[in-house]
C-alpha cells in the first residue's frame, strides 16, 4: 500500500511551484460552481420552465462561452494571461451573485448569455498560463493535474450542493459560486506574479505572418471537429443526465450528487498516474483520443438499458474513463499545434469547439426528450460519438503523414 501511494505521488514530481498554485486556486474556485451540475435541475423543477425552454436557456450559455472563448484568445494574445484571469474571475464572481434575483425567460438568456461572455475569457487564458507556468515536457501533466483540481472541486461541489438545496434551496448556492469565485482571484493575485513571456523580433514578424494561421491548419480543423462531437456527448452529463435521474428513477439532488462524486473521485484516484503510464507507452495523442471518443459512445449506448438503476454508475464510470484519456490529451494536441506568439488563438478555437458543443447540445438533446424521449436521445448522442471516431481515424492519417 505505501509503494502504490509513493509510486502515486512520484507521478507529480518535476510540476513547477506555479502550476501547484494555479492547481489550488483552480480547486478553490471548482469546489465553489456547485450550481453549475444543477443548472438544469434549477430551471425545469425549481423556476417552472420547460424542457424546451430549458434547452434554449442553456443554449444561451452555449453562446456566450463560445464569444468568451474566442473573446479570451484575442484578449490573452494581446494584454496577457495574467490581466485575463483576474478580471474574469473578479466579475465572474459577481456575476454569479447576481443571477439568483433573475427569474424571467428572456432575462435569464440573456444574463447567463452576458455571465458566460465574462467567465469563459478565462479558459484560453489558463491554457497559455500553463504553457509559460510549466516546462513543455511536463505541459500533459500539468494539465492533469489543473483537471484533478477541477473534479476534486467537482466531486464535493455536488454532493454539498445537494445538501445545499434540500436544506437552504438554491438560492445559497448562488452566493457560494460568487464570493469563491473572488475569493480564488483574491489568492491568484497575492500567490502568483504576473510572468511574462519574452517575445523575440523573429517571433513578433512570424506572429504578423501565421494571423490566422489555425483556421488555416487542417489538420487542426479536424481536430476541432472531434472536440466538437466530444463535446456534445460529454455535455449530456450537466444537462439531460441529472433530469433523467429524477424523471426515470426518482433520485432527490443528493443521490445526483453522490453519482457526481464517482465522476470526480474516480479522476482524483487515477488520472495522473494514468497520464504517467500512457506518457511512458509513448502512445501518440491521436491514437488516445480515438480511445476516448470509443468510450463515449458505449457510455450513451448502455444507457438504452433503463430498468435498471445500477446503469446509471456503468454510465459514469465509462464517461469517467473517456474524458480521464481524451480530455488531457486533447489538450495536449491543442498545445502541441500551437504556434508561437498564438497559442491563445489556437487555445481559443479549442475551447470554442466545446462551447459551440453547449450552444447545439442542450437545446437538440431537450428538443428530441420533449419529443421522442430519451431512449431516442442516448441514440443520437451515441452517434455523435461514432461520429467523433471516425474523425479520430482521419486525425491519426493526418498526423502520421505529417499534414
Amino acid at each position: 500500500m505505501k509503494t502504490l501511494f509513493n509510486n502515486y505521488l512520484n507521478t507529480f514530481k518535476g510540476l513547477s511551484r506555479e502550476v501547484w498554485w494555479l492547481a489550488l486556486i483552480t480547486l478553490i474556485n471548482r469546489a465553489g460552481t456547485m450550481v453549475i451540475p444543477f443548472l438544469s435541475k434549477y430551471l425545469k423543477e425549481d423556476l417552472d420552465f420547460s424542457v424546451s425552454n430549458v434547452g434554449t436557456i442553456l443554449m444561451f450559455y452555449g453562446i456566450g462561452s463560445f464569444i468568451g472563448s474566442w473573446l479570451g484568445g484575442k484578449l490573452t494574445d494581446r494584454i496577457g494571461f495574467y490581466k485575463v484571469l483576474i478580471y474574469s474571475l473578479l466579475l465572474t464572481g459577481c456575476g454569479f451573485i447576481f443571477l439568483q434575483f433573475i427569474t424571467s425567460f428572456w432575462g435569464l438568456c440573456f444574463a447567463i448569455l452576458v455571465l458566460m461572455i465574462i467567465a469563459d475569457t478565462f479558459r484560453p487564458a489558463l491554457f497559455v498560463s500553463l504553457k509559460v507556468y510549466s516546462k513543455p515536457e511536463n505541459q500533459t501533466r500539468s494539465v492533469t493535474l489543473i483537471r484533478l483540481a477541477i473534479n476534486l472541486g467537482m466531486s464535493f461541489g455536488p454532493i454539498a450542493a445537494g445538501l445545499i438545496i434540500v436544506t437552504k434551496g438554491y438560492s445559497m448556492l448562488f452566493w457560494i459560486d460568487g464570493i469563491t469565485c473572488i475569493l480564488a482571484i483574491l489568492l491568484f493575485k497575492y500567490l502568483l506574479k504576473e510572468q511574462k513571456r519574452e517575445t523575440t523580433k523573429d517571433e513578433l514578424n512570424l506572429k504578423k505572418e501565421n494571423k490566422n494561421v489555425a483556421l488555416k491548419d487542417k489538420s487542426y480543423l479536424v481536430f476541432l471537429a472531434i472536440c466538437f462531437f466530444m463535446g456534445m456527448v460529454f455535455f449530456q452529463l450537466v444537462t439531460s443526465i441529472p433530469i433523467y435521474h429524477y424523471d426515470q428513477y426518482c433520485l432527490t439532488e443528493f443521490q445526483t450528487g453522490l453519482i457526481m462524486f464517482v465522476n470526480g473521485a474516480i479522476i482524483v484516484l487515477f488520472e495522473m498516474p494514468i497520464i504517467s503510464y500512457l506518457e511512458k507507452k509513448k502512445i501518440s495523442h491521436s491514437q488516445l483520443i480515438m480511445i476516448s471518443c470509443i468510450l463515449f459512445t458505449i457510455s450513451f449506448f448502455i444507457l438504452l438499458i433503463n430498468f435498471w438503476v445500477g446503469i446509471l454508475l456503468v454510465n459514469i464510470v465509462l464517461l469517467t474513463f473517456a474524458e480521464m484519456i481524451g480530455f488531457p490529451y486533447t489538450n495536449a494536441f491543442a498545445l502541441s499545434r500551437a504556434k508561437n506568439g498564438n497559442e491563445g488563438s489556437y487555445m481559443a478555437l479549442y475551447a470554442m469547439a466545446f462551447s459551440f458543443a453547449f450552444i447545439v447540445g442542450p437545446k437538440l438533446g431537450m428538443n428530441i426528450i420533449d419529443s421522442y424521449g430519451y431512449q431516442v436521445n442516448w441514440i443520437v448522442t451515441g452517434i455523435y460519438g461514432i461520429i467523433a471516431l471516425l474523425l479520430s481515424f482521419w486525425l491519426i492519417k493526418r498526423v502520421k503523414m505529417n499534414l
